[in-house]
Order: structure tokens, then sequence, then C-alpha cells
């Protein structure tokens, strides 16, 4: 039922990247501007999720995601009643707060009520929503765009919403929220190393995704010349191969560990960019290769969240809502960077090339992070008289 929720959050943020052309056309406006949808979406998540987070931290669960449920569904009811541009700005900012704090409830309540060897696992359960809605979500969206027009979609969100929290109240168990652990111990956790270099990490990645994915369907559009019913079908696909992609990033976190996991997905998901755009004369070749961005992409999910979970125990909370606003505050930012590249240039073109030096960014961030942390292991040891052949009271 948590996965069921969302997955309905999750197809409210990406069903505007697929009727994007659809809501320009309708509010008279430039695709460019049609993708802040995107942009106005993701700062809400940003900047709200972590201030919600922390006031309802010590909230019984089932309530967090209820009250988030009860916002959400409010969301989609501006959503459908939006007669102007600005409306649907406004709707986009309720969906995204909404959305955020029950994504960090639902991470949550994962890691809790699953031993600590099979949390990869249950994140990658909980990220399955995520890819479900790409398979399902959008595409579905899209048919639905066709025949009924874009505000039957969030009546249909709104009313899933409704009976997902119906469920929620009568089936999930009570599961209480956070100790009260000192506010200032809480996030003291953000000085660590790993976790500074975590967040950037997620910054640039989504960032760098979002270049591409925020315009993914006028770029299928564009560049090959695909029709609606063709694209819906090829989303469809993608959300196939990305759900395959978190349950496989979470067996491989549970089986390899989340590093190694992390740095062969991100290198894969790299190289798949760089070629993309060499592929404009063959789109058999260029879903190849979108669909190896989309296993990488999510096959590097369940990875990362457990990275964030195992580095700050004592406040996961706090950590995993700022993870979610780096993420959306990249999101925010590739959709901007990937509107002006669109405006500059002309052409969509280039964009899996602007995504593919973002998210490298990334990786070599997270890299550098792990290097220094183990520098200052190492030193850290030295000084305590652990190294090699040292022998007394700190050694032993």
């Amino acid at each position: 039922m948590i996965t069921l929720g969302v997955f309905l959050t999750a197809t409210s943020e990406l069903v505007v990247s697929g009727i994007l052309r659809v809501l320009a056309d309708d509010f008279s406006i430039s695709i460019a501007l049609a993708g802040q949808l995107v942009t106005a979406y993701s700062l809400a998540f940003a900047i709200g999720t972590p201030i919600l987070v922390s006031l309802t931290s010590r909230l019984e669960r089932r309530q967090v995601l209820l009250g988030a449920l009860a916002l959400y569904v409010l969301g989609t009811a501006l959503s459908i009643a939006a007669t102007s541009f600005a409306i649907l700005l406004l709707a986009r900012v309720v969906l995204g707060v909404s959305s955020g704090v029950y994504l960090v409830a639902a991470f949550g309540i994962a890691s809790k009520i699953v031993p600590a060897e099979k949390v990869g696992g249950a994140i990658g359960t909980i990220i399955l929503g995520f890819s479900s809605s790409l398979i399902l979500g959008v595409p579905i969206g899209i048919a639905i765009t066709e025949w009924l027009g874009w505000q039957a979609i969030f009546a249909l969100l709104g009313a899933g919403a409704l009976v997902v929290a119906v469920i929620i109240a009568r089936m999930l168990p009570a599961i209480a929220g956070d100790e009260a652990i000192p506010l200032r111990k809480q996030w003291k956790s953000l000085g660590s190393v790993l976790v500074l270099a975590g967040l950037l990490f997620s910054f640039l990645r989504e960032a760098g995704n979002s270049v591409l994915l925020t315009f993914l369907t006028p770029f299928m559009t564009d560049i090959w010349k695909l029709d609606a019913s063709r694209i819906a079908l090829i989303m469809l696909l993608l959300g196939v191969v990305g759900a395959a992609g978190s349950r496989l990033g979470g067996y491989g976190v549970d089986r390899w560990g989340e590093k190694r996991v992390i740095v062969a997905s991100v290198t894969t998901h790299v190289a798949a960019l760089a070629l993309l755009p060499l592929a404009a004369g063959s789109y058999l070749t260029g879903i190849g290769l979108i669909a190896l961005v989309m296993l990488a992409m999510f096959v590097s999910g369940p990875a990362i969240q457990t990275y964030f979970i195992r580095q700050s125990k004592d406040s996961a909370n706090i950590v995993i809502s700022l993870n979610t606003s780096f993420i959306h505050l990249g999101l925010a930012a590739g959709a901007g960077l990937g509107g002006v590249m669109a405006e500059e240039t002309s052409t969509l073109l280039y964009h899996p090339w602007g995504a593919g030096v973002v998210v490298a960014l990334g990786l070599a961030v997270l890299l550098l992070g792990y290097a220094s942390n183990k520098r200052r292991s190492s030193l850290a040891d030295i000084r305590g008289g652990t190294e090699p052949g040292i022998t007394g009271k700190n050694h032993a």
C-alpha cells in the first residue's frame, strides 16, 4: 500500500513531462516555460519537505502518511480547477510538498520494519512505486490526455490517493515516530564528509537526469519524429526496465554493498548518455541507449537511499529529507538548464551530452568524498596510535 502511494505521487510528478506539449498549447506558452512546471514542483519538494519532516518527526508514521495524502488530494483538486498557468503552478507546489513528505515517511517506515541486512531490498520495493509510474502512470496519462483531457489524469490520481488513504488507515499498524534526539545532534551528521558528498552527488545526478528527462517526450518527437502513441509504448517499456532496475539495485546493495552498485551504475549511465546523440539516425539504437540510462538510474536508486540511512542512523529522517530536497533542487536546476539549452540551441539533440557531463561531475564528487573520508580515517588511526607496529592502550 505504501508503494502504491509512491506510485501515485510519482505519477503526478512524472506525467507532466509526458504532456508538456499539450500543456504548452492549452495555456499558450512556450515548451521551455511549460517545463518550469517541473521546476515549481521540484523547488516546493526541496524546500518544504525538510521543514515538514522536521515538524512531524515525532508523530506516529501512519498519521504522517495520511496527512501527506490529504494534502496531495488538495493538490490534484487545484490541478483540475486550474484555469490559468499560475493556478497550475500553485497546484504543483502543493503536490510537490505533499509528495516529498510522503516519500520520506515511506523510506523511514521501510527501514524500520525489516532487518538491517534487508534494508536495500525494502528501499528497492519503495522505489518500485516510482519506476512503476513510468510503466503505467506516464503512458496511461498520455493516453488519458488524448481521450479525456489532461485534467482527467489528476482526477484519477486524487481518487486513487483517497482509496490508498482509507486502506492505510484501516490496515497499516501503528509505527512510532523518531525518538526525541536533540535537533542539534541530528543536524551534526551533516558535517560528515560522506553525507555532504552524497548530497552533492544527488544534486548533480538528478540535475543531469532532468536535463534529458524533462524534455524526453519532445526529444523523441523532434529527433526521431515519433507520434504520441509510439512514445507511450516506449515509456511503458522504459518503465519495465526501471522497475527491473530498482529490484536489481536493491538486490545488489544487499549482496555487494552500495558503493560498488553506485560506481558501476553511474559509470554505465554516463556512457549511455554520451552515445545517445550519435544515435540520432536510428531511433531503435537510441531507445536502447535510453533504456540503458533508465536501468542504470534505477539500479543506483536503492543504493543511494541505503547509503544515507547507513551514514546517519541517528538522524536518518532529516538526512533522507535533505537528500530528497537536493534531488529536487537538482531536478529544478536541470529543468532550467534544459530550457536554456533548448532556447539557445533551438534543438534538443545535445541534451544527453549536457546531462552526461553533470552526472559525471556528481560521481567525481562522491569518489572524492570517499577518498577524503579514507584519508581522515587513516590520520585518525595514526594519531590514535593504531598504525601497524604500535602497541599500547589506544591500539588495544
